[in-house]
């Protein structure tokens, strides 16, 4: 995935367990094109080792930190337990990169005319060079590939890629990079037991939704009496949280005016696919349930008109 055929003494890599030896563990480093290396026994942890299995196993990936490296006989020494959570973290960040990177550049090479090594000489190496990682470059790219892509040259001055490996790059990065927008959404209980308290509360809702801007609008929605959800769609999940935030400001403030009051159920936050589909399936439960209710009360009224001489042929 690198320029670099090995990685550099203290890196933070990813690799494969293979297998479990009585010295160590040998791995395979997974963004040094599946180079061996090997996790000492002595490495693994901190503390004292009663079972390796426990600690290790064949096929997971895992964090390692380098710590020696013989390029001419090809020797990797690995440490486990010399990696912290914060370089957990970041590497898992830039191996996720550099996976979704190469799968990109993968994809381009089956579909076209170009080869990976060649892909990788001529764009996305001096990529990495320029913007950190390819990944970033490749954000870019989404919106103005030109702006990238025009500045990189083969060593003969022609372009890196031809049109139809940018017509097929650009696609591909576009399918799998263009940010989808986030759902942002609080849950409020909303009541107002004034007179005309129906009205009192959407107006509050209007304030709501009146904090809206041009790229994020909000809206806020009955799930059932007296529980309301203020929902917006955007980018930034920041942002989004901070609008939705001013938006229940906005509506306690208006319905406090008129003798109401508004409690956060659950504040604002972002909510997937899942929460979205649960909330659908709640607001549809209750609606089913007004709706046998209206239909009880609709029989109770019925029963009530039949003439009970005409059945039982007995007078009162």
């Amino acid at each position: 995935m690198y320029e670099a055929k090995f990685p550099e003494v203290d890196e933070v890599v990813m690799v494969q367990v293979k297998s479990i030896a009585e010295m160590g563990a040998y791995v395979q480093l997974l963004e040094y094109n599946n180079i061996e290396g090997m996790i000492l026994l002595s490495e693994l942890t901190r503390r004292r080792i009663r079972s390796v299995s426990k600690l290790i196993k064949v096929g997971r990936v895992e964090p390692v930190m380098v710590l020696r490296v013989d390029k001419e006989k090809g020797y990797i020494d690995l440490s486990k337990r010399r990696v912290s959570p914060e370089d957990v973290a970041a590497c898992e960040e830039k191996y996720n990169k550099s996976k979704m990177v190469h799968s990109i550049m993968r994809h381009t090479a089956e579909t076209t005319t170009a080869t990976l090594v060649d892909l990788y000489e001529h764009m996305a190496w001096p990529l990495y060079a320029k913007y950190g990682h390819c990944f970033e470059a490749f954000k870019h790219m989404v919106g103005d590939p030109n702006k990238v892509l025009d500045e990189l040259k083969k060593p003969d001055g022609s372009p890196a890629v031809d049109d139809e490996v940018k017509n097929a790059l650009v696609k591909d990065i576009r399918r799998r990079m263009t940010p989808q927008p986030l759902k942002i959404r609080a849950d409020v209980e909303l009541t107002c037991f004034a007179y005309d308290g129906v009205l009192h509360i959407k107006e509050a809702m209007r304030a709501a939704e009146a904090v809206s801007t041009e790229e994020c609008k909000v809206k806020i929605s009955l799930v059932a009496s007296p529980l309301y959800v203020v929902s917006a769609q955007t980018l930034d999940k920041d942002f989004g949280v901070k609008l939705v935030d001013q938006a229940v400001e906005a509506c306690a403030a208006a319905i406090a005016k008129r003798d109401g009051k508004i409690v956060v159920k659950e504040a604002a936050r972002a909510v997937s696919e899942r929460d979205d589909r649960l909330l659908a399936e709640k607001m549809e439960k209750l609606q089913k349930a007004q709706e046998e209710n209206s239909d009880s009360d609709s029989e109770d009224e019925t029963m009530g008109d039949v003439d009970i001489e005409k059945q039982t042929g007995l007078t009162v």
